[in-house]
Parts: C-alpha cells; structure tokens; sequence
C-alpha cells in the first residue's frame, strides 16, 4: 500500500489563541494573562464571552468575543477551530465544579484534539505552551486524513 501524505495546515507566525476559563477560573486565566500580556498582544485573541469581556476590559487587550460558553460559545468556538480559524486552545477548566454545559466542554475539547490544536488546560501548560519557540514563528501542524471517515458511506465500485 503507498503511502499517502498526510494533511497538514500552516500557522503563521502570529497564531490565533482563544482563551476560555470557567468562573472558578477566570482570575487565574486573568493573572496569566497579565503575566504574558505581551505574548498575547502580538497575537489574535478569540474568547468566550465573559472570559473575553473580563480580560479584555481588565488587560487593554483587542478579543474577538464569542458568545458565553453555555450560550453557545463553546460550540462556536469549536467551530473556528473545525474551521481553520484557530491555532492555540487556552482553556483553564474547573475539574472539581460539574459545569452544566459539560457536554459542550468535552466536546470543544474532543474538536482540539481532531483538529491537532495545541491546549493547555491549566498555567503550567500554558506558561510551557506560550515560551515554546514554535510559538513566534510559522509552523506546519499535521492533521490526520480522515478521508477514510469522510467517504465511510459513499458506494463502493
């Protein structure tokens, strides 16, 4: 069987980073944020409501707002990402709060995952995913071909 190449995606060197945090942790993304402020300004910023709103409003800092996470805005967001409209997931969870849009959650989560979208889930990640050097320049992300998956129920010759 030859093998076939697999699908890849350009990021720039300027990524687009989407930010979301749960209430619980919405002054821990906060002080993050602040702590890499200029990191992120030389970024595009997207982020769910209320996490955009706060940091935005509290940092000085240009975010395209989606709408609040159990509005919707997970969902959209996942979306951009199913879209190729998002390169870095930022995303502090509450692992110890039952969240009622918890379906949304994991499935924001499973979408990085198909998509290859570096995610960081809390500041350790984060700090380790914003100082990578692969983080202020172009770098080629490779996806996995789903075209097996995409074609599962075409007739077969």
């Amino acid at each position: 069987m030859p093998h076939k190449e697999r699908p890849r995606v350009w990021m720039g060197a300027r990524k687009r980073i989407a930010l979301v945090a749960h209430d619980n942790k919405k002054d821990d993304l906060l002080e993050w944020a602040e702590h890499n402020i200029d990191i992120l300004r030389g970024n595009a910023l997207i982020a769910t409501g209320t996490t955009g709103r706060v940091v935005g409003e509290r940092l000085g800092l240009e975010i395209t707002r989606l709408q609040s996470g159990p509005l919707g805005g997970d969902q959209e967001l996942g979306a951009r990402i199913a879209g190729g409209e998002v390169d870095v997931l930022i995303f502090f969870f509450d692992p110890l709060e039952a969240q009622p849009h918890d379906p949304d959650v994991r499935a924001l989560l499973r979408i990085a995952a198909v998509w290859n979208i570096p995610v960081a889930t809390n500041r350790a990640t984060a700090d380790f995913l914003v100082s990578s050097p692969l983080m202020t320049g172009p770098y080629e992300r490779l996806l996995t071909d789903y075209y097996d998956y995409r074609t599962r129920l075409e007739p077969k010759d």
